[in-house]
């Protein structure tokens, strides 16, 4: 594969990684899918990115591109601070994220990038799109603003990108006419750019995409509405959760009433939790639940806990379950940690350390501690050092005999600690160990209660965002 050909694909690269860490939602970039007339979906069966191809692309790459796209992976960081000092690329092109300040870009380079946006490479396009993403409003706006309205679509798509990534709050008016724009893909961006301005007028005109003919377009109108965090929209975003025809859309209409805590929509994400054929949506319906807090969802999380035939919505239901702070449900989730996923029963043991201290262990709880998974011991370790229930000990004690992963005898010897034990001959023990690690953990366990703190701290999973 040519160079020529490298750069069209991390171009679309950039794009893909850049747009899923921006703001939350879904964004559209203009020749997505297809670059130069070549498909770059380049992605197993199983939904993987393809490594032989990733790799075989690489070759022979001009630098420049190679670099952007290898920090698009690793994500930017604080000035570079975070990278190794020497990496294959570092001698031939060395270069920070404050390259693309606004006060290292002459108005020349600025003009050189407008005229970019016009180019009949999308990967052109899409550089030139995202260099201008990081100038300020007030340098770029306006062009980007004359842009919408040009007769070229691939232009009025990339310009609405533009004007999201550069926020510009003078950009309002011009945006919401481009939500009638007969181009899907310009409709889409415009709503998705007015999300990141954020403006309480454009609501309603946001609020009319909810029936456009496109996915695409009501996916980005409805995440749009989320962001505006007005509690007017929750009735119409009620209606697309139960009614509107495409999984991807519900799963952000139910996004959107977590994020506004609708307490209105309960029942409505009740049952979609239990009804929907689609898992990603009875997913994010539990998420949603559990950032709403209130205690009227407990039945219905239980019940996809109990039932749900997908390991990923039965965690996230666990977890919601957890930020209600309910000690009711704590028989609940002491089945949950008999769940046949690992993933479900380390997130019940984290979920039962949150409930409070002084709460009594659960059996299920304590077999955990010999879980096949080192994951699942420690949240189960984690857990029991908040519970502080003397009651554990024993079971405690044993484990701590039997570990073998370093990470987890620490939350053991963490649990020991806070769960009372003071024994002259456990801590003799514990302090006369060979293993250095031990001796720390036990040290740290005489310290204080808070001394653990915050290490080990053994969250779930990443929750779902649209």
């Amino acid at each position: 594969m040519n160079g020529v050909t490298m750069q069209r694909i991390i171009g679309y690269a950039i794009a893909t990684i850049a747009f899923s860490s921006i703001g939350g939602m879904p964004m559209v970039a203009a020749g997505a899918g297809d670059v130069g007339g070549q498909n770059v979906n380049q992605r197993q069966g199983n939904g993987r990115m393809d490594v032989v191809a990733l790799l075989t692309a690489a070759r022979g790459a001009p630098p420049m591109i190679c670099a952007l796209a290898s920090r698009a992976v690793r994500g930017w960081g604080w000035g570079g601070g975070t990278d190794a000092p020497a990496t294959p690329l570092a001698s031939v092109v060395t270069f920070t994220r404050d390259d693309f300040d606004d006060d290292r870009l002459s108005a020349a380079d600025i003009q050189q990038l407008l005229a970019g946006l016009a180019s009949d490479d999308a990967c052109v396009r899409e550089m030139a799109v995202r260099v201008i993403g990081t100038q300020r409003a007030e340098a770029v706006g306006a062009e980007l603003v004359s842009r919408l309205s040009a007769t070229d679509a691939n232009l009025r798509t990339v310009a609405a990108l533009g004007l999201g990534l550069v926020e510009s709050q003078n950009a309002l008016d011009p945006l919401i006419r481009a939500l009638r724009d007969p181009v899907v893909d310009v409709r889409a961006n415009s709503a998705w750019a007015l999300s990141r301005i954020e403006s309480g007028r454009a609501l309603a005109p946001l609020m009319n995409l909810f029936s456009d003919d496109a996915e695409k377009v009501r996916q980005a109108a409805v995440a749009a509405v989320g962001h505006m965090e007005s509690t007017s929209a929750i009735p119409a975003l009620i209606r697309v959760l139960r009614q509107d025809n495409s999984p991807r859309v519900r799963r952000v209409a139910a996004w959107a009433l977590g994020e506004l805590e609708a307490r209105d929509a309960i029942d409505a994400l009740g049952g979609v939790l239990a009804r929907d054929a689609d898992a990603g949506v009875r997913e994010m319906a539990a998420w949603a639940l559990g950032s709403i807090e209130d205690r009227r969802s407990t039945p219905l999380l239980a019940a996809a806990i109990r039932s749900d035939a997908d390991d990923r919505v039965r965690e996230t239901a666990v977890w919601a379950l957890a930020q209600l702070e309910d000690r009711s449900s704590i028989d609940i989730l002491g089945a949950a940690t008999g769940d046949r996923s690992a993933r479900v029963r380390g997130t019940a043991a984290w979920a039962i350390g949150q409930l409070d201290e002084n709460v009594k262990a659960p059996a299920g709880l304590l077999r955990l501690l010999s879980d096949e998974s080192d994951d699942t011991r420690l949240k189960a370790a984690w857990a029991l050092g908040q519970l502080e229930d003397p009651g554990a000990l024993p079971a405690i004690r044993e484990a701590l005999r039997a570990e073998k992963s370093d990470r987890v005898r620490k939350g053991l010897i963490r649990a020991l600690m806070r769960s009372g034990e003071r024994s002259e001959e456990a801590l003799s023990q514990l302090l006369s160990s060979s293993d250095p690690q031990v001796r720390e953990a036990a040290v740290r366990g005489l310290a204080g209660r808070q001394a653990f703190d915050p290490w080990p701290w053994p969250w779930p999973r990443p929750r779902p965002f649209p």
